[in-house]
């Protein structure tokens, strides 16, 4: 399963306009070292980050600082954010992708699905409506299929240490550095939250207080077989929805009427072209206020956080 802008959205808003296309909607991020304006870069390959507007960035810093790290949150979505879009110079599996099943007919049915619901996902000809139906049976099927194939929570254990997934270089950084300030992170996801954990484990060797994850749970029995999942399934189409409801209780509520006051909140989204930058910058830098490229690391992030959280006073 896919997921096409990838980004973190860092801010003192809990929400963000929900008549705001979904793919649109993404993650809080900043940029590092020095900001580039868009009209000044002579090459795209060879530069890290893109900033549309220089002077906006800065105000909406400024103004994050101003709030305070009491009222600061990260939402960042994983695949593709958080984790290497290339590992080894190959492209890095998804928490989804690097499921493998006891029996490797299931994995076969699965991948069947993904040949034909893919496409469809991205068809530009099918109503959102229907599309969204689409996705909601596409995974209900891939997690049926889970279910009768007899998933073992030791064949996650295994298929994560099978797998070819990696965290982005300065990752382990910006998540101590947020828990030590009790800034909250919002992980959301189409996938499967049982294998980000199981990838936090084995990747990062730990879990962190501040972090919660927004994604499809999985239910085990006695024995450690899957045998359901707990509410409603998240899937590529209304995973921004779920990350949004979710955001709320992280911080004080709004109320909810969301669309004036929470839109007036500063936030900062950053996201990360990874790959096809020509034809892809423009979209991205209409989306987001910095996109980094290329399979950039985190630490544009850290920095960026630690700008919006001075070290006085912690």
């Amino acid at each position: 399963m896919s997921h096409r802008l990838h980004g973190i959205l860092l801010g003192t808003t809990i929400r963000t306009h929900r008549s705001i296309p979904p793919h649109l909607i993404s993650r809080a991020w900043f940029c590092s070292g020095r900001f580039r304006n868009q009209t000044h870069m002579e090459s795209h390959a060879s530069c890290e980050e893109v900033v549309g507007d220089s002077e906006l960035l800065v105000k909406k810093m400024a103004a994050i600082c101003n709030a305070g790290p009491a009222k600061l949150q990260v939402i960042a979505d994983f695949d593709g954010t958080l984790t290497k879009y290339r590992v080894n110079g190959c492209r890095g599996q998804s928490s989804h992708g690097l499921l493998q099943q006891e029996n490797p007919e299931y994995d076969k049915k699965r991948q069947e699905l993904y040949e034909h619901y893919h496409p469809l996902e991205f068809s530009p000809t099918i109503p959102i409506e229907e599309k969204t139906k689409l996705m909601e049976e596409w995974w209900t099927k891939t997690h049926g299929l889970l279910i009768e194939g007899g998933l073992t929570y030791d064949g996650i254990r295994q298929s994560v240490v099978n797998s070819t997934i990696a965290f982005r270089e300065g990752v382990v950084e910006l998540f101590e550095f947020l828990e030590e300030r009790d800034i909250p992170i919002l992980i959301f996801s189409a996938g499967l939250a049982d294998i980000i954990e199981e990838v936090l484990r084995q990747k990062i060797h730990r879990l962190f207080k501040n972090v919660k994850i927004v994604s499809n749970r999985m239910v085990f029995n006695n024995n450690g077989h899957l045998v359901s999942f707990q509410g409603k399934t998240i899937h590529s189409l209304n995973k921004n929805e779920h990350a949004l409801d979710m955001a709320a209780p992280l911080h004080d509520r709004l109320g909810d009427n969301i669309d004036a006051p929470l839109m007036r909140m500063p936030r900062i989204s950053v996201g990360f072209l990874n790959d096809n930058v020509e034809n892809s910058l423009d979209s991205y830098c209409k989306a987001f206020d910095v996109v980094y490229l290329n399979d950039a690391p985190m630490w544009g992030v850290v920095k960026l956080v630690s700008q919006l959280c001075p070290s006085d006073g912690h």
